[in-house]
């Protein structure tokens, strides 16, 4: 029976599938909303199995072929392994299934599964290292008490430093007048938005904020350098963990990496390959310790 290896890359906004055979050749690939399991188990199991149908459906598969398929899953969320387990259970019945944080899944992508450490900024953040077959996580505690610099945590500062604008607690610029405008002008507009917001509603302020910083807003400047500071204390902590090299990856990686103080520059690295492959080597991680929260054999 011909043998399939399903990874699964599942972020805050994003859910991201890509099939391979045996051999290591790419079958099809797919992509939906986000996994991260906070959002609930039905919700986030409908994002990944649309992606994984996209990907099945380019290599005219079936779902009957989930039989013979080995899935791993690095998906937001996971901070444990009972999270890690229910996430298997609440899925379908595939030959393997391994789970873990979405940060597991990017290191072994960035270093082809050896010793190393990634920061995942995007919509939240996360350090990860892999060091001696042993997973580090610093942060990516949720968007409430931690994702230090995210876009998130960059949307939610700016909708508090335009009100405190808007009140005269500090100066306007228009930075903050451009925040207030996205919302009529009106405090109690933000308010109503910030009561149903998700993470990733606060992060599509984040390029609001950056063409803002790049023209010299102070307002602007402050947050991003704010942010740029709090990763650079993620990398010398993953450093101290035993990553000798630290990859920044993520939708904002390329935007923050030149606000990074100049001592990161000899730590950080370019990914080998992505977050998916990183998951494909948790499907196929049975026996080489790729896979640190959980795995199950479930058909």
């Amino acid at each position: 029976m011909t043998q399939y290896f399903l990874g699964i890359d599942g972020g805050g906004s994003n859910c991201r599938a890509r099939l391979r055979d045996a051999d290591g050749r790419r079958l099809g690939e797919g992509m939906s909303g986000s996994a991260n399991i906070r959002l609930g188990l039905d919700l986030i199991w409908g994002h990944i199995l649309e992606a994984t149908d996209q990907a099945f459906a380019q290599a005219g598969l079936t779902r009957d072929a989930f039989a013979w398929t080995l899935i791993g899953l690095g998906l937001a969320g996971i901070t444990t392994a009972e999270d890690a387990a229910r996430t298997i259970a609440a899925g379908p019945r595939f030959a393997f299934a391994s789970a873990g944080t979405d940060a597991h899944a990017a290191v072994l992508g960035a270093f082809s599964g050896r010793d190393g450490a990634i920061l995942i900024t995007g919509t939240g953040s996360a350090g990860y290292a892999w060091v001696k077959g042993q997973g580090h996580a610093v942060g990516g505690w949720g968007f409430e008490v931690s994702d230090d610099g995210s876009a998130a945590v960059l949307g939610r500062e700016a909708t508090r430093v335009a009100l405190h604008a808007f009140d005269g607690l500090t100066p306007r610029t228009p930075f903050t007048d451009a925040v207030m405008a996205r919302f009529g002008g009106q405090p109690s507009q933000v308010v109503a938005w910030a009561t149903t917001a998700r993470p990733k509603d606060y992060g599509t302020l984040a390029p609001l904020i950056l063409s803002h910083a790049q023209e010299g807003d102070p307002v602007a400047v402050a947050l991003v350098e704010q942010a740029a500071r709090d990763l650079g204390r993620y990398i010398r902590r993953l450093n101290e963990l035993g990553a000798a090299q630290v990859c920044l990856v993520g939708g904002m990686a390329g935007v923050l990496t030149p606000w990074l103080a100049p001592w990161t520059r000899a730590i950080l690295a370019t990914p080998e390959q992505d977050a998916i492959e990183g998951a494909l080597l948790m499907a196929q991680g049975a026996g080489n310790g790729l896979s640190p929260v959980t795995h199950e054999v479930v058909s």
